[in-house]
């Protein structure tokens, strides 16, 4: 079975930092283009980071200069590093392919930035 699994999420305080990890299959990277989402309570899920099998990355303005993503291909694992974090960051971030495939969302991983 396809999976998405993201760990690495918790609670932190202001202007910390946190990494963020995604283990997946072989079926859903080769795609090639992955990236990591986030779901605030009562938003909808939006695209903070986004990047190709060849490196090549793309940011949301909110996490821009904060937020880097980047991947293992040998592993079809993806990360993002969280620096300077704010409280607005709080939410479930998720992984997936880019455009999101519906059918290989995971469970999430819970990031708290208190104030």
């Amino acid at each position: 079975q396809v999976q998405l699994v993201e760990s690495g999420g918790g609670l932190v305080q202001a202007g910390g930092s946190l990494r963020l990890s995604c283990v997946t299959s072989g079926v859903i990277f080769r795609v090639g283009l992955m990236g990591w989402y986030r779901q605030a309570p009562g938003n909808e899920r939006e695209l903070v980071a986004r990047i190709t099998s060849g490196g090549s990355t793309y940011y949301a303005d909110s996490v821009k200069g904060r937020f880097t993503i980047a991947r293992d291909n040998a592993r079809n694992m993806v990360y993002l590093q969280m620096n300077s974090l704010k409280p607005e960051d709080t939410a479930v971030y998720y992984c997936n392919r880019v455009p999101a495939d519906n059918q290989y969302w995971g469970q999430g991983t819970q990031v708290t930035v208190s104030s």
